[in-house]
């Protein structure tokens, strides 16, 4: 069934508006996949934040022009499924890592990162990725290291002190 002019014009408006909102954008071959496949992905995607669409790709580039994953334009051919990742860069890719390993036939052609293509290949590489609140929590263990080797650094220094006066009187009271 044919699109007309409208149509076509609402479907680029809701492409182009995913895209600005998404920090991480994935684009992969499904051809092959079966229907419980496909749903189970979309139930999986849908968990973790990530939007999914099949859009043509004429479609496709023309949302895709003027936002930050317009490095992906060049990669839309054949049919393709186009997943937004909305909280962490990511998600779509360990989503998408995931349900590769049970379905061969799903093959990621393309990553946007901020604003940088990332071929396919890469999938591992960016799944593996912390989320932000892992992300977070790493950068403050690492803040608190030094700080807290200040501390106890300057905690055995009066204890050291406590301990040496302590032999000091067990040694007077023995003599």
């Amino acid at each position: 069934m044919a699109l007309n002019r409208s149509e076509k014009e609402h479907i680029i408006a809701e492409v182009a508006t995913e895209a600005k909102d998404a920090i991480g954008m994935l684009i992969a071959e499904y051809s092959g996949m079966t229907v419980q496949q496909m749903t189970a992905l979309r139930s999986q995607a849908a968990e973790t934040n990530v939007s999914m669409r099949v859009v043509k790709n004429t479609l496709a580039r023309r949302a895709l022009e003027g936002t930050s994953h317009s490095c992906l334009i060049d990669a839309l051919n054949g049919p393709l499924l186009l997943a937004f990742a909305k909280e962490g860069p990511g998600d779509a890719a360990k989503v998408f890592a995931a349900t590769a390993k049970t379905t061969p036939t799903l093959k990621v052609t393309g990553l946007s990162l901020g604003a940088e293509l990332i071929d396919g290949s890469q999938l591992k590489m960016v799944a593996s990725l912390p989320t932000r609140d892992e992300a977070l929590s790493q950068l403050m263990g690492t803040m608190q290291a030094p700080i807290t080797k200040l501390a106890q650094t300057l905690n055995s220094i009066p204890s050291k002190l406590v301990r040496t006066v302590d032999a000091v009187r067990v040694s007077k009271e023995a003599a």
